[in-house]
């Protein structure tokens, strides 16, 4: 069994050494492939990655113009050729040591999507906005209303798949709308999705953090849009 993780990067100097390391340090008797989407990176990201891909050992795909997170991942799902396709986030919110959690369920073969939920189990979780919290756990009901599934975190970073789940589905979302997209299209297709608590680092705006008000509009109506109408 082999698993991909798939890396989308904008802007993530900072962080962008430490978690490549937290991923390689990640030991789970599996082969691995990692893959880094840059997606037109304007602080000095793009330079790093390109001068280290041959010591780290992953694959980097290069963006000429920024598109989005949903693009990146789109993109770093079509070169995955893992049996397990696991979104990592580069800001260091989520950490690698719960790979072997997340990638548990699909690994013993009763699960075709894990999400890695920040609303369950004990690990570490930063107390940041609460009005964040408050429009998650809004469009983790929505999502659920439309999905009828019963999910805690549907806006979560941590989001596993079996490959050919992931490649079976057509991603159209560039931005943050890719949340509740694939968790429409999942549903729809009745596959069998688990969570598991995981630990969630946040970051304050001034760190880096990027999702609006704008993209929970956004999540909203995407809710709506490929539960009904994709």
């Amino acid at each position: 069994m082999k698993l991909s993780i798939v890396v989308p990067v904008y802007n993530e100097r900072a962080t962008l050494e430490e978690v490549l390391r937290r991923i390689l340090a990640v030991d789970l008797d599996l082969e691995t492939e990692i893959i880094v989407v840059d997606d037109r990176s304007t602080d000095g990201s793009r330079d790093w990655l390109e001068a280290n891909r041959e010591r780290l050992g992953y694959r980097l795909i290069a963006h000429e113009t920024n598109q989005g997170k949903g693009a990146a991942l789109r993109h770093g799902f079509r070169a995955a050729t893992g049996d397990i396709v696991v979104v990592q986030d580069a800001d260091l919110e989520y950490n690698p040591r719960d790979y072997a959690r997340l990638i548990q369920p699909i690994r013993e073969g009763f699960a075709d999507a894990v999400y890695g939920s920040r609303f369950m189990g004990s690990g570490p979780h930063r107390v940041l906005y609460f009005w964040h919290y408050v429009g998650n756990r809004a469009l983790t009901l929505l999502s659920n209303m439309f999905t009828n599934l019963n999910l805690s975190d549907m806006e979560t970073g941590y989001k596993v798949f079996r490959r050919e789940l992931i490649q079976g589905i057509t991603i159209r979302e560039n931005r943050f709308g890719f949340e509740p997209e694939v968790t429409a299209k999942i549903a729809r297709k009745r596959a069998r999705v688990y969570e598991v608590g995981v630990s969630y680092l946040g970051r304050e705006y001034s760190e880096g953090k990027k999702i609006t008000w704008r993209d929970g509009l956004r999540a909203a109506w995407c809710i709506v849009k490929y539960s009904w109408f994709d």
